[in-house]
């Protein structure tokens, strides 16, 4: 998933962050409202991870205004505030879940799992077409009988690829997906990664599904190889 989390405590943001990368999420990380507002109106996000109290402007006034443009991403508080009446707030602001802080990361990753299955792209622990199957939690690539396990980042780009099949998805829109914001993929960061996933799936039979259109990027055509 893409998920957007705003934390201005960075001695909380990396571990959180760090510890979504490292299930196979793809995460923007900031520390102040203005620019998740700004983020929010330049992408789509399945999720979003929002601290109540931020520079600027407060993660319940982020939440408050995702909500307002007709956003429909579940979106995770994380408030040392631990009322029923702040509870209540958050909650009416449009939040889905809350979780008090200091935030333990295996709880904050269980939420996660459960808010997944909100969102509009939402499509189970496993993404399939044809016969290949993508296992989201284990980042395991099955068809048939035989099976691999991809990284965090191949797992990303079949996910990717799995959820456009058919399409044609430029380089620019692979960045963009798979990267996150304020790091800069090397020129030919895509086209390693493409031949990683070939490579991977060639182990299950499936390296010529992701093919090369020249001059435009790449297009996921199941086979029946």
């Amino acid at each position: 998933m893409k998920i957007l989390l705003v934390e201005d405590d960075l001695a909380q943001l990396e571990p959180i962050q760090a510890a979504l990368s490292q299930v196979g999420h793809v995460v923007d990380g900031v520390d102040d409202g203005d620019m998740a507002l700004w983020l929010l109106s330049q992408k789509e996000y399945d999720l979003l991870i929002l601290d109540w109290m931020l520079p600027k402007i407060s993660g319940l006034n982020v939440c408050r205004q995702y909500r307002q443009a007709g956003k429909t991403a579940p979106v995770l508080m994380l408030t040392a505030k631990d009322t029923t009446a702040d509870k209540v707030t958050g909650l009416d602001a449009g939040a889905d879940d809350y979780l008090v802080k200091p935030t333990d990361i295996i709880e904050l990753l269980a939420r996660v799992r459960a808010l997944s299955r909100r969102s509009p792209l939402w499509q189970g622990d496993s993404l399939g077409v044809g016969d290949l199957q993508l296992h989201l939690t284990t980042l395991t690539a099955e068809r048939g009988q035989a099976s691999v396990t991809l990284s965090a980042r191949e797992s990303q780009l079949l996910e990717y690829f799995l959820r456009h099949p058919h399409q044609v998805l430029t380089r620019t829109q692979i960045e963009q997906s798979l990267w996150e914001w304020g790091t800069e993929p090397e020129s030919n960061a895509v086209t390693t990664l493409v031949r990683r996933l070939r490579q991977r799936l060639q182990l299950v039979g499936a390296a010529d599904w992701i093919e090369t259109v020249y001059g435009m990027g790449y297009c996921l055509n199941p086979g029946e190889s």
